[in-house]
């Protein structure tokens, strides 16, 4: 695991597979940031996830249309109306990130994961309060 400021495209595929092992999934939304055939074949093949919807990353191409299996499907079939309903996640993040600040004060791995679980609790629980 890399700590501090970083990519989190290393940590696609193992929080996907986390999360088909715990349920089923029709359809996965994500940001521009993991568009790779590799991504595409990991939900599509291995994990039997049926749509993808990951926006192209042209990468300064300039070609319209691109070589691969499904970023081509996803270049032909994006559902715009679906993925407009990212901003909803997004709201959730800045909501969390304000009201509970954005950055860990702990220095070590161990505190770190300690910080971590009380905010959890604190979200969650904002959540059922919300819903209540």
């Amino acid at each position: 695991m890399v700590r501090g400021p970083s990519n989190d495209h290393p940590q696609f595929a193992p929080a996907v597979r986390q999360a088909v092992r715990h349920l089923r999934l029709a359809r996965l939304l994500a940001d521009t940031g993991y568009d790779s055939e590799a991504n595409h074949v990991l939900c599509r093949r291995k994990l039997g996830i049926r749509s993808t919807a990951i926006p192209l990353n042209r990468r300064n191409t300039g070609r319209r249309w691109p070589k691969i299996k499904y970023r081509r499907m996803m270049k032909r079939r994006f559902p715009k109306r679906i993925y407009g309903h990212r901003w909803q996640v997004e709201s959730v993040i800045s909501r969390h990130k304000r009201l509970l600040d954005s950055a860990l004060r702990a220095r070590n791995y161990a505190a770190q994961k300690r910080e971590c679980l009380p905010r959890v609790l604190t979200h969650d629980l904002m959540i059922l309060k919300r819903v209540a």
